[in-house]
């Protein structure tokens, strides 16, 4: 279009792009989505990010001997997955390849708990690791040891899904709510399914997994196949989490 073309009143009072109202309406949806998807995916191409390890976990598992944020003292008794998740991370962060090319790099949903102990972990190492971000009512602030500059914002828990999985080399989940559980079975369904390939699904703390998730139950009723439970290997801490996962793929922690 010519900026004769573009000036025609036909075309009303502005760019779509200035029409605020605009953007952020139901119509708009479509144009918001693609948005979104297109942010991350250029800023994660232009970081040279190959691969990743996603980190999920409970945002209200406090640090060992910090009061939990929601006054739920017997939050504190799971501190110690704040430590393993941190030790995972460090292990991690050891292979994360060049900037040219990064691998394994620690992405989590950038927020406290579980998240920033990964996070954290893998800072102390002096890697990258990314906060992939999310508006929620509470709980979701960004954590310390993201810097801005790898973190990403997201408005749709669809296209962060998304980008959870686009370069994932494998998902470990530690003790957490809805929102772990969530994106476990989702991860778990499209590798059941075949949408994507088979990687290492890792679910660390064996006594959280074994109460919240009866999975010999599930295979014993036939609701899934004994093959579907082998999808996931169930560890206590963050070592052997990164044997599990770097064995792999011919490596060691």
């Amino acid at each position: 279009m010519n900026p004769i073309e573009r000036s025609h009143p036909r075309f009303g009072d502005g760019l779509a792009e200035h029409d605020l109202d605009f953007l952020a309406s139901d119509d708009a949806r479509p144009a918001r989505l693609l948005l979104e998807f297109l942010r991350a995916e250029v800023k994660l191409c232009r970081g040279h990010i190959h691969s990743t390890v996603v980190i999920w976990g409970s945002a209200r598992v406090p640090a060992p001997g910090v009061p939990p944020a929601n006054g739920q003292a017997r939050l504190a008794r799971w501190a110690t997955y704040y430590e393993e998740a941190r030790q995972l991370a460090a292990l991690l962060a050891a292979r994360a390849g060049s900037t040219e090319c990064r691998d394994f790099i620690v992405a989590t949903g950038g927020g406290p708990g579980i998240m920033e102990a990964a996070n954290r972990g893998a800072s102390e190492m002096g890697e990258i690791t990314l906060g992939l971000n999310i508006e929620l009512p509470r709980e979701q602030r960004l954590n310390p040891y993201v810097r801005p500059e790898w973190s990403i914002q997201f408005h749709y828990f669809a296209l962060r899904k998304l980008h959870f999985m686009l370069r994932a080399r494998a998902l470990v989940a530690f003790p957490g709510g809805f929102g772990t559980l969530d994106e476990l079975f989702e991860a778990l369904t499209l590798v059941q399914t075949g949408r994507i390939e088979r990687i290492p699904i890792v679910l660390v703390g064996r006594e959280y997994w074994r109460r919240v998730i009866d999975w010999n139950y599930l295979v014993d009723e036939g609701f899934i196949d004994a093959a579907d439970r082998d999808l996931l290997t169930i560890v206590e801490t963050g070592r052997e989490a990164a044997r599990t996962v770097l064995s792999c793929y011919g490596a060691s922690p």
